[in-house]
């Protein structure tokens, strides 16, 4: 394993590809190696790759794998709910 390891490493260096370049090929390819072997289901794949969900589906949508599942933007927060009645101020009156 190490050999192969250090194989990929040369193979990397040789072509002058930068460390941040080289993540994200390697991260890609475990994402989707990790969505293949389970089938699409994002929750099997983030525990065999040992991130949290939320994150796998941020790095899906950051290289573009998102399959429509994924979200770029968290929903809008719902509006503060008001207690029906009177406000605290008329209490204090």
């Amino acid at each position: 394993m190490k050999e192969k390891f250090d194989g990929l490493v040369d193979h990397l260096m040789g072509a002058n590809i930068f460390l941040e370049q080289a993540i994200e090929i390697l991260e890609k390819a475990m994402i989707q190696r990790a969505l293949e072997n389970n089938a699409g289901n994002q929750c099997a794949a983030s525990k065999v790759l040992g991130i949290h969900r939320n994150t796998l589906q941020r790095k899906m949508v950051a290289y573009g794998l998102a399959n429509g599942r994924g979200h770029s933007q968290r929903k809008p927060a719902g509006r503060a709910t008001r207690t029906r009645g009177r406000s605290n101020r008329s209490r204090l009156a």
